[in-house]
Order: C-alpha cells, then sequence, then structure tokens
C-alpha cells in the first residue's frame, strides 16, 4: 500500500494556512505580469517528485432568464444595469465603449454552432452542461491557470502519495486543455495516462503515452471498473449536477489501493482586510454566481459546500487528506514567490475575463451584453488598484480506495 504520508507543499496546511501574507500596510507596486506565453507554454519537466523545472459550454439557457429591460432596479449590484450607470474612469480600459458600437454584430452571432457573442463553446451532441467558452482564448488562459496552479503546489502536479514506479494507469478527468495530462506524461513516460473532456481542444503533437477521448464525466464511465491507479480532476466547479456521483463513478474506476485527488476552487473573491467589500466588483460577483446556481443547478462553490471530502468519503475512500489554501489573485504580497503567484493568477484572469462570465450572466442571470463589459470594466479597475488585496480559495482532496473491499 502506497505512504499516506504525502509531503505537504511548503505554502499549504490541513487548517486553512493563508499563501497571503499579512496586508496590513500596502506592497509596493508589483512588477508588470509576465507574457501569457511564459505561461502558456508546457513547463519542462524537472527529473523527479512529480515536479515541473489547463472545458465547453452547457447546451441551454438554464433557469429560463427572461430578457430585461431599461427600468430595472439599477440600485441593484446583481442587476447588469446598475454597472451602467457607473463611472469607470479608467483610461486603460476601451472595451466598454467598443463593445456599445458592435453589440448588433455581437448578437447576431448567437448559437451560431454553440456560439454565443462570438464565443464558441462545445458542441451540443453532447449532454453535458459546462459554462465555459472552449475557444483558443480561453484555452490560453487555462494554460495559464494551470503554470499559477503548479506555483501553488511548489512544482508539483499532484499531492496524492502515489508511486510512480509500481502503478501504470492514470486518468485526468476534464482536463480541458490537456496540459495537466500532458505535464505528468511527460515526467513518467513508463505510464499510460488518459485524459478526458467534453471538446477536443487538445494538441495532436502529444507525449506517446498520452491519449484524449472525448468523454461526459457526468454521465456514466465507460471505462472498466478497477482500472486506474491514479484518477486525477481539478477544477470542475460549475459543471458538476451531482458530486456524490461523479465520485462514486470514480471510486468504481480506481484499482484497490489506487488513489484519488480532486483540485477545486470556489468563485468566492474576498479579502482579509477589507479591500474587497461586498458591494465591490469583486463582491458582486461572488454574490452573482451564488444567485447562478439557484437557476443553473451546478455550484461555483465546492469548498463552502464541503462537497470534495463529503463526496469522496461516501463513495468509499480512505485516508482522506483535506488541504486548504488562499491564493492571491494579484501581485499585491511582498512576498516573491506569492507576488509571482498573483501576478500569475492576474495574468489568466484578464486573459479571458469575458470568457468567465459571457454565459452565466448573459444566459443564466439575463444581464445584456452591453451590462456585462460595464461590469467586467469596473472588475478590471478593481484588480488593477493596488491596494485591493483580493483572495480566492482552493482545496485538494486526496484519498485511497481500500485494498480490500468491504464485504
Amino acid at each position: 500500500m502506497a505512504s499516506t504520508d504525502a509531503p505537504p507543499p511548503a505554502v499549504t496546511a490541513a487548517e486553512a494556512t493563508t499563501l497571503a501574507p499579512s496586508s496590513s500596510s500596502s506592497p509596493p507596486p508589483p512588477p508588470p505580469p509576465p507574457p501569457p506565453a511564459a505561461a502558456a507554454a508546457s513547463p519542462s519537466p524537472a527529473p523527479e517528485g512529480g515536479k515541473l523545472s489547463g472545458k465547453s459550454s452547457p447546451k441551454s439557457t438554464a433557469g429560463g432568464a427572461s430578457p430585461r429591460n431599461a427600468d430595472d432596479a439599477h440600485d441593484d449590484p446583481l442587476s447588469g444595469g446598475h454597472w451602467m450607470q457607473q463611472p469607470v474612469d479608467d483610461d486603460s480600459d476601451s472595451v466598454l465603449d467598443s463593445i456599445l458600437s458592435s453589440t448588433a454584430s455581437l448578437s447576431s452571432s448567437i448559437f451560431e454552432y454553440r456560439n454565443i457573442n462570438g464565443r464558441t463553446f462545445h458542441s451540443d451532441k453532447t449532454n453535458a452542461e459546462y459554462w465555459g467558452p472552449n475557444d483558443d482564448k480561453q484555452l490560453q488562459s487555462q494554460d495559464i491557470i494551470h503554470h499559477c496552479l503548479t506555483l501553488v503546489l511548489e512544482g508539483k502536479l499532484y499531492l496524492a502519495p502515489i508511486d510512480t514506479g509500481k502503478i501504470s494507469k492514470v486518468l485526468d478527468v476534464g482536463t480541458g486543455g490537456g496540459l495537466w495530462a500532458i505535464d505528468f506524461a511527460d515526467l513518467h513516460p513508463n505510464l499510460e495516462v488518459t485524459g478526458t473532456d467534453i471538446s477536443p481542444v487538445q494538441p495532436s503533437w502529444v507525449p506517446p503515452n498520452v491519449r484524449f477521448e472525448i468523454e461526459d464525466a457526468t454521465l456514466p464511465w465507460t471505462f472498466r471498473e478497477n482500472s486506474f491507479d491514479f484518477v486525477h480532476m481539478r477544477y470542475l466547479f460549475g459543471s458538476i449536477p451531482d458530486w456524490d456521483a461523479i465520485f462514486e463513478q470514480a471510486y468504481a474506476a480506481t484499482k484497490p489501493g489506487g488513489w484519488i485527488e480532486s483540485f477545486e476552487a470556489d468563485a468566492n473573491l474576498y479579502s482579509e482586510d477589507g479591500t474587497v467589500t461586498e458591494d465591490s466588483p469583486m463582491g458582486t460577483w461572488t454574490k452573482v454566481f451564488k444567485e447562478a446556481k439557484k437557476k443553473f443547478g451546478r455550484t461555483f462553490f465546492p469548498i463552502e459546500e464541503d462537497v470534495q471530502r463529503r463526496g469522496i468519503e461516501k463513495a468509499g475512500f480512505v485516508n482522506v487528506t483535506v488541504k486548504d489554501i488562499k491564493v492571491p489573485m494579484t501581485g499585491f504580497p511582498k512576498d516573491p514567490k506569492l507576488k509571482e503567484i498573483g501576478q500569475y493568477s492576474h495574468l489568466a484572469i484578464e486573459q479571458d475575463l469575458e470568457g468567465m462570465v459571457l454565459y452565466i450572466f448573459g444566459e443564466v442571470m439575463g444581464w445584456s451584453v452591453i451590462e456585462i463589459h460595464a461590469f467586467l470594466a469596473h472588475f478590471r479597475k478593481q484588480m488593477r488598484n493596488k491596494n485591493c488585496h483580493p483572495l480566492f480559495p482552493i482545496r485538494i482532496v486526496y484519498a485511497q480506495k481500500p485494498e480490500k473491499e468491504k464485504e
């Protein structure tokens, strides 16, 4: 049996250790974030220890959101019209001006091959419902997020104490652009790595020991029972209607003695020093995603609802370990490592902020394209405010399937 004493990353702790240092004083302005290309490329593999030297869209409008009109309550921050009335005064953001002149062309492209306002989503030939685009802009953002998350884990791809010398098959559920699967396969050429997703957006040039399959994780899995030594899933928030069911399927697909690891984030943007208020754009972001769950039927708050630990234990896994981490959303920390994490996080969000909200705010909550971009202009302004110290939570839960099933 593999050891259960996984080496925790220096930046984490089981009791919600914070990555962000005290924000009692304003840090000096951070240097400009690195260019996207530096993060989008697959990091070069390191020789050992799992260290290094990123889905698609819903089929239909959930909740039956009805069109809004100009007389809606603009004083309500959850109303898109509210953000239309607020001055931005940010010379670096001209997206609102451009969107006002191109609304007609954007509107005309809706649902042209799962096309929403010029952004492509996964094929409607599947039964999946996912809120994010699958185009190049979103994939570049996912690539940067992948690099950011490996920095959070100090270069590691996983925390589960798997013995890569004694296993043979690994599954990456919701692989997206496939970077995690590719990096894992590069590090361990003796292992077979399978990545699944609802969109065929992975690169064609991949290591010989990795393959990608079209698979909707919310439907019955097609893999034989006891197939994989390690099942990895990351950033599935907002896409899973039944978390218990997905962990049950993962349990069935895992070999006795094998491991599962679930890596998730919440759409909860907050600060520890009061610089993110409830009525700010970031505070509104959190409230809108909570409201969206009521209509969309999928949570964007798996950590707050404890779906990972609860579902993994309910499925029958044992030796469960939980790691909670608070991640800086911008480069405000003074610590160089935390600053770099925050800069990459900021870069990933800026790369495709529109893609993160377009479906949920528009199709689910009923905001117009103009209202969405007005809100995003305010959101960007808050992100660029060096006196604002936003954080978001992530949680890694890993556990083992018993060597012998209980009778």
